[in-house]
């Protein structure tokens, strides 16, 4: 199977979803890394610094390929009609079954935009008649929403086990030495701050302590889990796939409509 993680920028997928990516590509599935800009408004590191780090990190995960579709830093708009056609054109060419992209709840407006564009562009893909210079139409499965650094996700629609690959995760986050270590006189930003990386590692253990797991990483889904087999969800070793004891209850999705 095919997953495909849609960030603003390098780094944004590690943070939230290193671990899960890992785990994909250890289990045998394509994984694809699409990073919408190269972070070139970022306070620390150059473009091409920023991008061999992202590359580095790509390896360490072992996932198939790493993109950038060369949208403007800052300047993320879900109504931009290039934008939403990149976005559809990176479905179209990668088909993925899974996709993942944020929750759009970051004070980030990137972060934010990105959730919008790939909601969007997901649904636009799947017509025949949109954009049909940009591929033959395809639609994702699902949509995993990731949380970025700086937000809470709440209760997890769905948990991933990440204990076998956290080492990857912090592996590949330590390769952005531009973003996560200050050096000398350079500028202090709250990704170089002391500590930060230890308390992205308290987080995944955090969310693993609601299903006795050592390490995990939480994803809202945008859709629910559909089986004929009601055991089917839990037939996995190790702890459910869902938090236990929950109740599902209606709201909406996140990031609010498109």
């Amino acid at each position: 199977m095919i997953l495909v993680a849609f960030g603003a920028h390098p780094d944004d997928v590690e943070l939230a979803a290193g671990g899960t990516l890992a785990n994909a590509a250890r289990a045998g599935h394509e994984v694809v890394i699409v990073d919408l800009t190269r972070g070139e408004k970022g306070t620390a590191g150059t473009t091409a610094i920023r991008a061999r780090e992202a590359r580095a990190a790509a390896r360490i995960l072992g996932v198939a390929a790493r993109v950038t579709l060369g949208l403007p830093d800052t300047e993320l708009a879900r109504f931009d009609r290039r934008q939403v056609r990149a976005v559809v054109r990176a479905l179209r060419v990668y088909r993925p079954h899974l996709v993942l992209a944020p929750t759009g709840r970051d004070p980030h407006p990137d972060h934010v935009e990105t959730h919008h564009l790939v909601r969007r562009a997901a649904a636009l893909a799947g017509f025949e008649r949109v954009h049909p210079a940009l591929g033959a139409p395809h639609r994702p499965r699902a949509i995993l929403y990731y949380a970025s650094s700086r937000e809470t996700l709440g209760e997890p629609d769905l948990l991933v086990d990440v204990t076998a690959t956290i080492a990857h995760k912090m592996q590949a986050l330590a390769a952005y030495r531009s973003q996560f270590v200050r050096a000398g006189s350079g500028p202090a930003t709250p990704l170089n701050a002391p500590g930060f990386l230890a308390r992205v590692e308290a987080r995944a253990a955090a969310q693993g302590i609601v299903a006795g797991l050592a390490y995990a990483e939480g994803f809202l889904v945008d859709r629910p889990f559909v089986a004929g087999d009601p055991l089917a969800p839990f037939a996995a070793a190790g702890a459910p796939a869902t938090v236990p004891g929950r109740r599902r209850r209606a709201r909406p999705r996140a990031g609010g409509t498109t």
